[in-house]
């Protein structure tokens, strides 16, 4: 079973002028992944504005994207909803579509005890048979998964192959990977406050989760490869320590207001936020283009 590795890159939902969603803006980031080294894409998370999207938004982007990447690239979506019926139907409405993989986190704003986590995360799970995995990400959600959660689901779902971690505890990692990880790939966010990605990697982590290959791809994938070698260690080390600025201003804000003005910079598809998220101005957008034209990126990436 497929199991996600690398730069596996979170996404935004580009729209139109109208303010709806940008298809054909979809498939030139879609190739602009392909073309720069990214190992796999996630669609409609925090970085993709899902909180903003209508159910039949969600339905179109699965369908819409499956079709432009299909043979291309690996796709996971975002499959969470409030509730557990909910989140059962959409997921397999996703796998009849044809998607490569499902994501599922703890639901919003409920605060479920763990042990009512596990039996969501378990009937999410059973209800679909292709890969799927996990977003741990207790600062937006509320609660973390714990290790011994991502363990017993692990032993009881062969297709759940794939960990994301956002928080800042190395421990959580060590645990995961001492109780989990023959079965599950390990991949951790690029949030420079937690800066959990050399530790991951240290560990026998499997790449990240990241919204830095957004802006830089080629580099982000470098950074993000199992570290098998020391070459590619000392290589990871140097990158990540110079576009660390880089990434310190991607989350100025919360995604994705950061990633959509960079990608407008480049001139690829973006289109406004949606309200209540605001768009970057002033001094902010000034700064962000300035690190970007100091590290390069727009030489290298500008759309000409």
């Amino acid at each position: 079973m497929f199991k996600p590795t690398g730069s596996w890159v979170a996404i935004p939902t580009p729209y139109n002028e109208n303010g709806k969603v940008d298809f054909a803006g979809f498939s030139t980031l879609v190739d602009f992944h392909v073309a720069n080294g990214t190992s796999e894409l996630f669609v409609m998370g925090s970085a993709g504005e899902v909180t903003l999207l209508s159910l039949e938004e969600r339905q179109e982007i699965i369908r819409q994207v499956i079709k432009m990447s299909k043979g291309k690239i690996p796709v996971f979506f975002n499959s969470s909803l409030p509730s557990t019926a909910d989140t059962v139907k959409f997921a397999q409405y996703a796998e009849a579509e044809g998607a490569d993989g499902l994501i599922f986190t703890v639901p919003p704003y409920l605060l479920p005890p763990q042990h009512a986590v596990l039996e969501h995360m378990r009937a999410c799970m059973k209800s679909v048979s292709i890969p799927v995995g996990v977003y741990n990400n207790p600062a937006r959600l509320g609660v973390n998964l714990e290790p011994d959660t991502l363990s017993t689901l692990a032993e009881e779902n062969p297709n759940f192959i794939v960990d994301k971690e956002a928080m800042p505890h190395v421990e959580q990692l060590v645990e995961v990977k001492r109780k989990a990880g023959d079965q599950l790939n390990i991949l951790c966010c690029d949030y420079p406050k937690y800066s959990i990605v050399l530790p991951t990697l240290a560990l026998g982590g499997n790449g990240t989760a990241n919204i830095g290959g957004n802006v830089i791809p080629e580099e982000m994938a470098v950074i993000s490869r199992p570290w098998d070698s020391v070459e590619k260690m000392e290589e990871c080390r140097q990158l990540y320590f110079k576009f660390f600025p880089l990434l310190k201003a991607l989350y100025w804000f919360s995604n994705p207001i950061v990633i959509k003005a960079a990608l407008r910079i480049l001139g690829l598809p973006s289109g406004k936020l949606r309200l209540p998220y605001p768009e970057l101005e002033g001094d902010k957008l000034v700064q962000l283009r300035e690190l970007m034209t100091e590290l390069g990126v727009i030489e290298k990436y500008g759309q000409k």
